[in-house]
């Protein structure tokens, strides 16, 4: 395991910046951002440059005390605070940060940052307790198959699904992971790999339709995935693919678990149905690399998003405790808390 820990996204107090990890550039180059204004973390949300629910709510809550430093005084900042939670849809996280922050608009700078930081903190934090939690759920030398990348890159450190697997090997379990390559922005085979073979994990990948033969054949012991959003039902938004895996984890008689803050819990949010899916340009289909991958005149869609019903759901991870169906009141006995 790497010793020094992975951090996307920080603030520079003596710049008075927000600095995050490039993820559009990785793996080739590790390149840093220096973000100045709101707006720029806007657009870094916005385009992917960084990107995870919960990584995107720290991002977010920087945004506001970047500003903050800066002078802007508190009608400003709700204005700020409006753009930045309609960044992404989908990840109830960001929303979540910024009602958060907006609660300490009228505190003065210094109580601003103090709370971005506590959001970044806090997050790392409850990483490692999901990790501890779920690392004992893992089989003996499993090879655990993920999608997406919910990893330290997705969080403010260590990861959810990643922090499952990453706690199982400091705990000595000689875990492996397959990772889906996650069409089309590659999350899987530019980010997870790239974490895992950093960290000196086993890491083999595959594209998005070879998992159900790798299951059927045996070589797949569980899946464990991150979240976006988790309804009060226990429905899961995830990235798209998510929804086919826990279709065929099921078929396959595997557990599929979801390993997620609870930030990223909407209790709000009866059910799946009612989470907004993010609908992203048809350009990032139709290209590849920069390139063309399809005829000119042929359309495509991306939904970002899918959803998992709670039947197709294993358990849910959290800070605050592992939950089983029924997962309605399982969570609502985890908010109580």
């Amino acid at each position: 395991m790497n010793a020094e820990p992975l951090r996307p996204v920080l603030y520079d107090e003596a710049r008075d910046v927000v600095r995050v990890l490039d993820q559009r550039r990785l793996p080739a180059d590790e390149v840093w951002l220096e973000l100045a204004s709101a707006e720029e973390v806007v657009q870094a949300i916005k385009n992917l440059t960084v990107r995870g629910a919960p990584a995107i709510g720290v991002a977010a809550a920087y945004g506001l005390a970047v500003e903050a430093r800066r002078g802007a005084e508190a009608p400003r900042l709700r204005e700020v605070a409006e753009t930045l939670v309609h960044a992404r849809p989908t990840a109830v996280n960001l929303a979540w940060a910024v009602r958060r922050m907006s609660r300490r608009l009228g505190l003065g700078a210094a109580a601003i940052l103090r709370e971005a930081h506590a959001i970044r903190d806090e997050d790392e934090a409850a990483c490692r307790r999901i990790g501890a939690l779920g690392a004992p759920l893992l089989p003996p030398r499993a090879s655990v198959l993920t999608h997406c990348n919910a990893g330290a890159l997705a969080t403010a450190g260590y990861g959810t699904a990643l922090g499952v697997v990453r706690a199982a090997v400091e705990a000595g379990n000689a875990i492996s992971v397959f990772a889906d390559e996650t069409r089309p922005f590659l999350q899987g085979a530019r980010l997870t790999a790239w974490e895992l073979k950093r960290d000196g994990i086993p890491v083999t990948l595959l594209t998005d339709g070879m998992a159900g033969w790798l299951m059927a054949r045996g070589e797949i012991a569980c899946v464990v995935v991150g979240a976006d959003r988790i309804a009060a039902n226990g429905d899961v938004a995830n990235k798209i693919g998510t929804y086919a895996l826990a279709v065929l984890a099921a078929y396959h008689h595997l557990p599929f678990y979801v390993a997620a803050p609870w930030s990223t819990v909407d209790l709000q949010t009866a059910d799946g149905a009612a989470i907004p899916i993010e609908e992203r340009g048809d350009e990032e289909v139709l290209m590849l690399a920069g390139q063309r991958i399809a005829p000119v005149g042929v359309p495509a869609r991306y939904p970002a998003f899918d959803v998992t019903p709670e039947a197709l759901v294993t358990a849910l991870i959290t800070e605050r405790g592992v939950v089983r169906r029924p997962f309605g009141p399982g969570l609502a006995a985890l908010a109580a808390r």
